[in-house]
């Protein structure tokens, strides 16, 4: 059973938000889902979308949160570091290549920021 119902990150440019995310997403196992033209993009798996991009509701532009990280499950170290490849081959800044990480044993990760800042990460918590 899932946690959470689905995590947002607000965008400036939905289009280009949404090629990133369809690219790092399908990296890790997800997709795009569904879309509400001009507002969002929807990305999840089986269980339905858990992870939205919009545009703010409020009009005002979109900003990231200081010190916040939305973590995502990979299944394995490949689907981490072609996480991170995606993420950079679409405009990502670098926030940690794939690698070892000591938060958990076990743990191999990747951070970057998205194109609106967000920062990201994708984990695998495997044995090699």
């Amino acid at each position: 059973m899932r946690l959470l119902n689905h995590i947002t990150v607000g965008t400036n440019d939905l289009a280009k938000s949404t090629a990133f995310y369809k690219a790092v997403m399908e990296a890790l196992g997800s997709q795009l889902i569904g879309e509400i033209p001009d507002r969002a993009a929807m990305f999840g798996r089986d269980e339905g979308p858990e992870f939205f991009v919009v545009k703010p509701a409020n009009g005002e532009p979109a900003s990231f949160a200081n010190g916040g990280t939305i973590g995502l499950i990979a299944q394995t170290r490949a689907q981490v570091d072609a996480f991170h490849a995606a993420g950079m081959a679409q405009g990502a800044q670098d926030e940690g290549a794939p690698g070892p990480r000591d938060f958990a044993p076990n743990a191999y990760a990747a951070y970057m920021r998205d194109l609106d800042g967000n920062k990201i990460m994708a984990a695998c918590m495997a044995a090699e």
